[in-house]
């Protein structure tokens, strides 16, 4: 008498009915790239809601970095050169704080090893990474910039706000990009917090010197300058080059 053929585990089906086969994937039943990048951008932000680990610890060293500055210097109201460089330094340094804690959920929970047995496009990480990373940096500017006109400026941006807006704008794409690319190279080092900025900091001077000196002109006395194109057009080159360079080597990184 034969035995009765032996049916699988309930739980051995469900994980066998999730992967797809390769006859699926040639029909183009894998996950798009625009649902992956949608839904890892949805997992990053989940989890800053829960975990209030990066903004409000960037929000908190930008404003106290303004107050040092306004009693440091001891002065009504700064403008020009000195204005934008203590903007941007602040900005620049409020911002390591987010890319150092960039890819630690993923690395201390095994959330590397999960998306590299996935069967989608491993560049939907750095996108929604570098996503994630510039929506900190704009909720850290609407915390930062007018406690910047407040305590250094001594009133109201003005007419400069549109023009400072562009430059935000291009200069949160560069250190959004630079910062997730050296956050996937720091993370599985020991001394993680400490590689990060000194691997960012040196390729992201290009980026505060074009927005320093894009800035100037804005903050200067009478308020009504504009952007200096040659500047303005630096900080798109800037973006465009690194973000071609980092879509090119991310997926070698998340294998080492």
């Amino acid at each position: 008498m034969s035995a009765p053929p032996r049916t699988p585990p309930q739980g051995a089906d469900r994980t066998r009915a999730r992967e797809p086969t390769p006859e699926q994937e040639d029909r183009g039943e894998r996950p798009g790239f625009f649902a992956t990048v949608g839904a890892l951008l949805r997992k990053e932000l989940r989890v800053e809601l829960r975990t209030l680990e990066s903004v409000p610890g960037m929000s908190l060293f930008a404003v106290t970095t303004f107050v040092v500055f306004h009693f440091a210097l001891n002065r009504a109201s700064v403008e020009g050169d000195l204005a934008a460089g203590i903007l941007w330094v602040t900005l620049l340094f409020a911002a390591m704080l987010a890319v150092n804690r960039l890819f630690v959920a993923d690395q201390e929970q095994g959330g590397f090893d999960a998306f590299l047995l996935a069967p989608v496009d491993r560049s939907a990480l750095l996108v929604a990474k570098a996503i994630a990373l510039a929506l900190y940096l704009v909720v850290l500017e609407l915390v930062a910039v007018p406690a910047f006109a407040l305590l250094l400026l001594g009133g109201p941006l003005g007419p400069a706000l549109p023009g400072l807006i562009a430059v935000l704008a291009l200069a949160d794409v560069g250190i959004a990009v630079v910062g997730t690319l050296v956050a996937a190279m720091a993370v599985r080092t020991r001394a993680r917090d400490l590689i990060g900025p000194l691997l960012a900091l040196p390729l992201l001077v290009p980026l505060i010197i074009a927005a320093a000196r894009a800035t100037s002109p804005l903050l200067a006395a009478a308020g009504h300058g504009t952007p200096a194109a040659r500047w303005m057009g630096t900080l798109g080159l800037y973006d465009l080059l690194f973000g071609l360079v980092a879509y090119a080597v991310f997926d070698f990184l998340l294998e080492d």
